[in-house]
């Protein structure tokens, strides 16, 4: 017997929030129940399953009228909130960082260490990674399993869908409006340019979302593999990009690699240097599910086997943000997780 499916969406009116009601949609995910929530944005609608919502107070609402509940609104608000909707009997899953990194929290990607799901028995709160990470661990998991990852050295190119929609007008404007723009969301002018920064600075001088990539990949994929990253904002309006660079704990040649990539669900391979066949942002990052990656090098460095790569994904509607969440949705309805 089917379980009733009551579920809140906090932050449904946000760039996330609506791409996750239209992959609900997409993938006939039958909600029961919707009630999105939201403080600012309270007495807005959003359209779901050819209905017309409002968007409710997440102050007054009482969380003993949902069994699952997404957070899509930053990690101070799933601070205040997230916990409490666990304790009330919600599966929560939250898309911020502000619990990815907790011991007693599960950081899932369904493809990956989706088996976690299996071996709950009561409501959850579960971290959804990092856009980059995601992407990037969808890609790197097989390699991993076939000729083990020593070192990961990576660059992110990362849109400015994934800051937000303030992100995406700034960038709009500056870009039409070059003379007139201001640069309020980032800390220089995007438009024409590339800002090396991607979140606050830490102690260690890497950036917060560069230490992101080292915590998660350690924490999803293996804890053994040292990592290493860069993270760029550039003038792209959606679409992560990353090129990553891998020593192997075994040889491997450019065939063998694309070969243990090649037939994964959630990966394409798109290489073909012969025919400038590589994956962009603005050509495979609208509303795809897919996570694609080209320009597979291997080279012998040295005695050792390094492989080159050039990865790309739709870091709002899919694996980085959207899909990921409804895919753990997906994961508790199947495993009747759900009460």
């Amino acid at each position: 017997m089917d379980k009733t499916l009551n579920m809140a969406l906090v932050g449904a009116s946000g760039v996330v929030g609506k791409k996750i009601l239209q992959l609900l949609e997409k993938k006939g995910i039958k909600v029961d129940k919707l009630f999105p929530l939201g403080s600012s944005t309270v007495g807005q609608t959003v359209h779901f399953q050819n209905q017309d919502y409002v968007i409710g107070s997440l102050d007054d609402f009482d969380p003993t009228d949902t069994n699952i509940t997404i957070f899509s609104a930053g990690g101070s608000v799933a601070k205040q909130y997230a916990r409490k909707f666990v304790e009330a009997g919600n599966y929560v899953i939250d898309l911020s960082s502000e619990f990815r990194y907790e011991d007693d929290v599960p950081l899932i990607i369904p493809e990956i260490n989706g088996s976690i799901v299996e071996n709950l028995d009561e409501p959850t709160l579960i971290a959804n990674p990092n856009c980059s990470t995601s992407q990037l661990l969808m890609v790197l998991k097989p390699i991993h399993e076939q000729f083990g990852i020593e070192f990961l050295n990576i660059a992110t190119y990362q849109a400015v869908s994934g800051t937000g929609k303030e992100a995406v007008e700034e960038l709009r404007s500056q870009t039409y409006e070059s003379d007139a723009a201001e640069s309020k969301v980032y800390p220089k002018p995007i438009a024409f340019n590339v800002i090396p920064q991607c979140d606050i600075f830490l102690d260690n001088a890497f950036t917060k979302e560069e230490m992101k990539l080292v915590w998660e990949t350690k924490k999803i994929l293996d804890p053994n593999i040292e990592v290493q990253a860069t993270c760029a904002r550039v003038p792209v309006f959606n679409g992560h990009s990353e090129a990553v660079f891998l020593k192997l704990s075994n040889t491997a040649s450019r065939e063998e690699v694309i070969n243990s990539v090649e037939g994964n669900e959630g990966v394409c391979v798109m290489d073909n240097p012969d025919t400038l066949e590589y994956p962009t942002p603005y050509e495979q990052a609208n509303d795809s599910e897919d996570v694609y990656v080209g320009r597979i090098r291997s080279q012998q460095i040295q005695g050792d086997t390094w492989v080159s790569l050039w990865v790309v994904a739709d870091n709002v509607y899919g694996k980085g943000a959207a899909l990921n969440a409804v895919q753990i949705l997906q994961k508790l309805i199947t495993n009747n997780k759900l009460c």
